[in-house]
Parts: C-alpha cells; sequence; structure tokens
C-alpha cells in the first residue's frame, strides 16, 4: 500500500494534471446541454445528440463548470489574480458573479437542488474540505475539517446530503455527509480501490464515481449504491475514465476518456454511456480542442 502522504502527494499531482475535475450534481429532467472545460481553458456546452454535426457555444474562460438545477447559469472556477475562486455565469452571457471571495483556493463547485447553494472544495492553507455558501455570495461553511483531502461534492437530489472523495490511511474512498454537517461522514466505498468524482443519480439511489485500479493502473466509471455494497464497472478498457454525469432523465452518464494520459487535456474527448453499462459513445468529436470535465444539464 503507498503512504498516505505519498498518496496525498498523488492525489494533488492528479488534481493539477486532470485541471481538478469536480463531479456535478444533476437533478430530475430533460436532458439539455453539456458543458465542459476545453484544452483551450474555455468553458462550451455542446448538444450531445449529434456529436459530429454539434455546434459548440464558448460560455467563458474557466474550469470546472457546473449548472444550475434550472440550466440557466454556470458555476466554475476561475483565478481573481491571486487564487481560484468560484463564480457564477448566465448561460447566455453576462457579467459574472464572484460567490467566494478569499485569499485561498476554491475549485469544484456544485449546485444544490434548490439553486440556493454552492458545495465546493476549500483550501484552508494545509489540505482540502468541503465547504458551503449562498450562490450569491456571503460566509461560507465547512463541512468537513481534518487533516486529510476531502473534495469534489456533488448534492443528492434532496439536497440533505453531498458525496465526495476523502483521504484514508490507504486510499481515496467515496464518503457522504449530512448538507448542514449533522452526524459523522458515511463510508459508502470500502475497496482497495482509489475513488474520485463521486455524482448523485437523479433519484437519489446511486452513486456513479472514477475508480482507479492499483493493479492496472487505470481509471474506470463505476456506480455504486447510496448505502454502499458492490460496485457495478460501467466501463472498462486500457485507458483513462473520469468525472462522471449523471444526465437528468437518469439514462445515461457523461464522463471524460483520455486516449493518452502523457498529454491528458489534448487528448481528452466527452463521452456518453447508458447507465447500465454499454458501449462509450463520442460527444465532442470534431472541436478541435481536448474536452473534460463534463456537467450535464436540463432542458428549459
Amino acid at each position: 500500500m503507498i503512504a498516505a502522504a505519498v498518496l496525498g502527494a498523488c492525489v494533488v499531482a492528479l488534481l493539477v494534471a486532470f485541471s481538478g475535475e469536480k463531479a456535478e450534481a444533476v437533478f430530475p429532467g430533460k436532458n439539455g446541454r453539456i458543458a465542459y472545460k476545453a484544452s483551450d481553458g474555455i468553458i462550451y456546452t455542446i448538444n450531445p445528440i449529434n456529436p459530429t454535426g454539434g455546434v459548440k457555444t464558448k460560455v467563458r474562460r474557466g474550469e470546472h463548470p457546473a449548472y444550475s438545477p434550472d440550466a440557466t447559469k454556470i458555476a466554475y472556477t476561475a483565478s481573481d489574480g491571486n487564487d481560484a475562486e468560484i463564480y457564477t455565469v448566465e448561460v447566455a452571457g453576462g457579467r459574472p458573479l464572484q460567490v467566494t471571495d478569499n485569499v485561498s483556493d476554491d475549485f469544484h463547485p456544485a449546485y444544490s437542488p434548490d439553486g440556493r447553494r454552492i458545495a465546493y472544495s476549500c483550501s484552508d492553507g494545509h489540505d482540502l474540505e468541503i465547504c458551503t455558501i449562498m450562490a450569491t455570495g456571503g460566509n461560507s461553511f465547512h463541512l468537513t475539517n481534518n487533516d486529510k483531502l476531502d473534495f469534489g461534492p456533488s448534492y443528492s437530489p434532496s439536497g440533505k446530503r453531498i458525496a465526495y472523495s476523502g483521504l484514508t490511511r490507504t486510499d481515496w474512498e467515496v464518503f457522504t455527509i449530512d448538507a448542514r454537517g449533522r452526524g459523522g461522514r458515511f463510508n459508502v466505498t470500502k475497496n482497495g480501490t482509489y475513488d474520485y468524482y463521486p455524482d448523485y443519480s437523479p433519484n437519489g439511489t446511486k452513486i456513479a464515481y472514477a475508480a482507479k485500479d492499483t493493479r492496472d493502473e487505470d481509471t474506470e466509471i463505476r456506480k455504486i449504491k447510496v448505502t454502499g455494497g458492490r460496485p457495478f464497472p460501467l466501463t472498462n478498457n486500457n485507458e483513462e475514465d473520469l468525472d462522471p454525469a449523471y444526465s437528468p432523465d437518469g439514462k445515461r452518464i457523461a464522463y471524460t476518456h483520455y486516449s493518452e494520459p502523457d498529454r491528458p487535456d489534448e487528448a481528452a474527448a466527452i463521452y456518453k454511456i447508458a447507465a447500465d453499462g454499454g458501449r462509450g459513445v463520442l460527444v465532442t468529436a470534431n472541436n478541435g480542442t481536448g474536452a473534460l470535465d463534463p456537467s450535464w444539464g436540463s432542458r428549459p
């Protein structure tokens, strides 16, 4: 087993290499567009129905895009010149709203089901924790507070719990915790893999996540019941699959596929797969840049 300190360094490197993607919450509804970050540093949206003929729409520069429940806004991460902060912007354009404003880095925003709050990965100067804040800004609330790395939050459709990735003594696991910080955390995955970027299904019964198996060194998409148990594999190849994001109707999952792990951004593309498994289908074809970190919005 890799020591916790080494594991922490590995995942910090992974966060940098893969732009720190986070799994975004999506909620029951009709399937709309997919937002993603391109390798040119711009957030775009695309219609996933017709990838080869689909036209990408530019939103603005940033990363970690997360659709609001009504699909009218996108939360994202961007630098304010000093550190990384959380912003929101209307999908149709306009002036961004800065949500967080502090001297530390904030990443991976995820909207609550009512759109009023945003969960995100917040740096306390030592490690990453899970914080929440009103979507219009204000005082933040530390949901976790320990000496481990916690990142990549996803709200449950009820808004009562938040899933995230947390470091243990031996590996990374998916946990859930009460959205108000009441009670302890629940360990959903209990295995020998490194489990990242959880995303709740729209009916709230399952969580999709990326699992890195140390035996074959690649990362695959899996899903598991929120109560734990045996995970179900969705992808199975010798490449890297990360950042699962459920479609609003719960029938499909978008994810990032890295065909060349040594060049993750340029070689990355968004795929979709049936929520019960099957063959991955390319979404971001012929778009000129790599695509990663999907968020599947609803159709207004």
